[in-house]
């Protein structure tokens, strides 16, 4: 492994964070697209030439772009994103009925083998794939005809399917969440699919059995144990040890259980990182210090990581897609805020510096290990 490129997703543009194995110098490329809202960046690992973005501009909409050479040149790629006919409405804020419409691309998952595999998760909350590199889509629409449909009902930030988890064992099988309906798998290529939310509770939904109105923020695996998959929801950090089937809690220790972002170290799959965030009204690091919390082992205890960090009136947000890792041998972990910081690690979170400052608000991050 000769270094890592690190893709970041911002609200005026992207840019592309680039160093060799030691992770010490960076070169800077962008903006990217400077003025769009970069939703996602991401990179293929099939080709590590090969990189997609989802963005979005009021006056023009949503497009996404393709660069086959590393970032270096852009085109747009296919932009129709049709839903497959489904009849009917989803719930409004106010659980009035509303039409099911596309409003932008969040989430972009390149497949892990084939260069020209992709999936899109979307607003209004579906998926669609493409097998020509994005150049055309076609909506896997068994999800939006799950019977609990007609009642999935936007969070704060819309109905979005931000998290795509693939298992890595299963090309059929994937892992979903949408925000403010919760977890779904499937493991036919997604002609079928099941709520996967069991021990989950929300506010307004104290029936542990509730099907779907989780407001699931983000979710993990590690690919050497897909079984084990950790989460962060609107409130509660939570475990599921069987592929989704049911969940617990393992947010004891931490300062606030709210937050955004969850990972997984690239090595340990015992090895979870999250940030807690005040509350969901104060969308800021408790106590002005912003802080890493690690756990090395799956969750039964918590440590604050915060040498590098800023740790006194640092009022950013992390937002859902704005951590990640490298598969370096010793992990990495990068750190996006609204603030406009990236931070990078190269000793699994111990130390922090910034790499980049004051670039627009971060909406995403990714990493590929080259």
């Amino acid at each position: 492994m000769s270094g890592v490129r690190v893709l970041v997703g911002t609200r005026k543009g992207a840019f592309v964070l680039s160093s060799d194995g030691h992770r010490r110098d960076w070169e800077v490329t962008g903006p990217l697209f400077g003025g769009w809202e970069a939703y996602h960046v991401a990179g293929s690992p099939a080709d590590p030439d090969r990189l997609w973005a989802a963005l979005s501009l009021g006056w023009f909409g949503q497009q996404v772009q393709r660069s086959d050479d590393g970032g270096r040149s852009w085109a747009p790629v296919g932009n129709e994103f049709s839903y497959a006919g489904v009849p009917g409405t989803h719930q409004w804020y106010d659980g009035t009925p509303h039409p099911w419409e596309f409003t932008r691309v969040w989430q972009l998952q390149p497949s892990a083998t084939d260069p020209d595999g992709l999936l899109a998760g979307v607003e209004d909350a579906a998926l669609f794939r493409s097998a020509d590199g994005g150049a055309t889509w076609s909506e896997i629409a068994g999800l939006r005809e799950h019977g609990s449909g007609p009642h999935w009902q936007p969070g704060a930030g819309g109905m979005c399917l931000h998290t795509i988890v693939p298992d890595p064992r299963d090309d059929d099988a994937l892992l979903v969440a949408i925000s403010a309906a919760g977890v779904f798998r499937t493991a036919d290529g997604g002609a079928s699919w099941k709520a996967a939310n069991k021990g989950l509770l929300s506010e307004g939904i104290p029936d542990p059995d509730a099907e779907v109105g989780h407001c699931v923020h983000k979710l993990a695996r590690h690919p050497a144990r897909p079984d084990t998959v950790y989460m962060q929801k609107h409130w509660d950090v939570m475990r599921s040890d069987d592929g989704g089937s049911s969940w617990y809690d393992i947010g004891e220790g931490l300062p606030s259980d709210f937050g955004f972002v969850v990972d997984v170290h690239a090595h340990d799959p015992d090895t979870v990182y999250v940030v807690p965030i005040t509350s969901d009204t104060e969308h800021f690091p408790p106590d002005g210090r912003l802080r890493v919390y690690r756990s090395r082992t799956g969750g039964e205890g918590w440590e604050p990581l915060s040498t590098g960090l800023p740790q006194q009136h640092c009022y950013v947000d992390v937002l859902r897609d704005a951590m990640a890792v490298d598969a370096m041998e010793r992990c990495g972990l990068y750190l996006g805020t609204t603030g406009g910081q990236v931070y990078g690690s190269a000793d699994e979170g111990d130390t922090w510096e910034p790499i980049v400052r004051d670039l627009p608000a971060v909406l995403s991050v990714e990493v590929q290990t080259l």
